[in-house]
Formats: C-alpha cells, sequence, structure tokens
C-alpha cells in the first residue's frame, strides 16, 4: 500500500467510523432538510464545510494553529444542535419552503466556520497518527481526499435512505387517502430531533 492509499484509507475511516459519529451526524443534518432536487444548494454547503475544515485541518497539522483539544471536542457537539436546530426552526416557520431558500445563504457562512471547528478535530486525529512522517504535504493531501470521499458516501446514504422513508410514508398516506405534500418535511423534522438529541447527549457526555 502507497503512503498515498494509507492516508486515504485512513481519512475514509475517520470520518465514515460509526464510534465517532459526530461528523456524521453533522453531514447528514446539513442534507436532512433538502430533497434530491435541491441538491444545488446542497453541493453549496457541503463545500462551504470543506472548505473551511480544509484550511484548519491545514493550518493545525502543520502546526500553524494550536487550540485545546478539549475545547473542539466541546464545540463539535454544538455545531451539530444549532445546524440540526435551524432545520426544525425552518419546519415550523410559517412559509417553510420560503424560509429554506432564505436562510441557505446563512447555513453557507455557518457552513464555513462549522468546517473550521471539525477541520481542527480532523487535525486532532492525523496528528496522533503521523508518527515520524518527514513530509505532511502528501499525507495531509491524501487524508483529506479520503475525508471527501467518506463525506460523498455519507451523504449518497442519506439521500437513499431518506428517499425509501419518503417513498413508503406516500404510499401509506395514499392508501389511507392523505395529503402526502408534508412527508419531506415531517421526516427531516424527525431526522433532526434525533440528531439535536444526540448532539446534546453528546455534549453533557
Amino acid at each position: 500500500m502507497t503512503e498515498f492509499e494509507l492516508y486515504l484509507r485512513l481519512g475514509f475511516e475517520h470520518i465514515s467510523d460509526l464510534k465517532g459519529y459526530d461528523h456524521i451526524l453533522f453531514v447528514i443534518a446539513l442534507a436532512a432538510v433538502y430533497p434530491l432536487r435541491e441538491w444545488k444548494h446542497l453541493l453549496v454547503l457541503v463545500t462551504a464545510f470543506t472548505i473551511g475544515h480544509s484550511v484548519t485541518l491545514a493550518l493545525s497539522t502543520l502546526g500553524w494553529v494550536n487550540v485545546d483539544a478539549d475545547l473542539i471536542e466541546t464545540l463539535i457537539p454544538v455545531t451539530i444542535f444549532i445546524t440540526a436546530a435551524i432545520n426544525i426552526f425552518e419546519r415550523f416557520a410559517k412559509d417553510p419552503e420560503k424560509a429554506l431558500q432564505r436562510d441557505w445563504r446563512m447555513k453557507y457562512a455557518l457552513a464555513i466556520g462549522f468546517g473550521l471547528i471539525h477541520g481542527l478535530g480532523f487535525s486532532n486525529y492525523l496528528r496522533a497518527i503521523l508518527g515520524s512522517e518527514e513530509s505532511l504535504v502528501l499525507p495531509l493531501f491524501s487524508f483529506n481526499v479520503g475525508l471527501e470521499l467518506g463525506q460523498l458516501v455519507i451523504l449518497v446514504i442519506t439521500f437513499l435512505v431518506s428517499g425509501g422513508v419518503i417513498g413508503l410514508a406516500n404510499r401509506l398516506l395514499e392508501r389511507f387517502n392523505r395529503p402526502t405534500a408534508n412527508a419531506q418535511r415531517n421526516w427531516a423534522t424527525m431526522l433532526s430531533s434525533v440528531i439535536a438529541i444526540l448532539s446534546l447527549t453528546m455534549t453533557w457526555g
């Protein structure tokens, strides 16, 4: 296995590790309220998050930025809770669709800022496994690529699961002659609520 492949795998495994599911929850929270037809807005958010965490991942791994690890581990669940809470508030707005369109610019700024925090969390792990590597450029690059691949897999799984659940809900509602227009919003609200609760347990834990 080449050095590139090694750190690529480590990056992928780090973000997709179910034992450390904080980053997974954040990506799911970002995607929760967006149906597949809104993929452009979601792409903007994911790109913003990528920009943010790539910057601090590089700066921290290279030793140019040093932030207390315990503080970062506390802040990451907070970013998850805020993202999930925004999703929930949008659901109960007078016009949820309008609120979703209006708030995405704010979410873009938050995704960049939250990405900066998550990047510091990624760097703590990367620095721990670098050992005596003489050059950090290739490990840093390949680890980041692995993170992005893992993030993409999480998004795909999220859309597949959400699509399956919403499709099943719609079929059940149609069988009982109930309106299906709110199935997407109801699922997003339920998913975001679960994520918000989990993030609070992580913060208090």
